[in-house]
């Protein structure tokens, strides 16, 4: 006999406090060697593990400009940084669902206009729209070892 757990999702979203709060270790990138596969790995399964609470916390209408979003600032920081940790932080507050990727590098993240036949270097730009179309905004620490940004939650409909 196989018994199965069954954990019932939320009905209402979570209005409140942490969603997510992970740290990871990497091996720092030299020059424009390619970052390991392990490491690289860790940008899907973080992805994952923001889904997962994402639906938790009744905020499935959220998961696929969340998981662009992560998936890109979790890269960003990955390929751009060279540092040892890099850390996911998504939490709810005054009605908004902030995404934190912190490298601990100071550095200033910006925006870059990538040419037609560039195969990367959008990846800011979709974050940009993406948050504007959510109704909030980003930016990144005063040191700029953190890129955050903040999205509207959805509105509750129905009666």
């Amino acid at each position: 006999m196989t018994t199965t757990a069954v954990r019932a999702l939320r009905t209402a979203p979570h209005r409140g406090g942490d969603v997510l709060n992970e740290r990871f270790r990497v091996t720092p990138r030299h020059g424009d060697d390619p970052p390991r596969t392990e490491d690289a790995c860790r940008v899907g399964i973080m992805r994952r593990i923001a889904a997962t609470r994402l639906r938790h916390c009744g905020l499935e209408a959220m998961h696929g400009d969340v998981m662009l979003i992560v998936s890109e600032l979790l890269t960003n920081a990955l390929l751009h940084s060279g540092t040892t940790q890099i850390s996911l932080n998504i939490t709810i507050e005054d009605e908004s669902l902030r995404i934190a990727v912190g490298d601990g590098m100071p550095g200033c993240t910006e925006l870059q206009a990538a040419d037609d036949n560039a195969e990367s270097g959008r990846g800011l730009a979709l974050v940009k729209s993406l948050v504007q179309e959510n109704g909030g905004d980003w930016g990144t620490s005063d040191d700029g070892a953190t890129t955050w940004c903040r999205l509207n939650l959805p509105t509750k409909e129905g009666p």
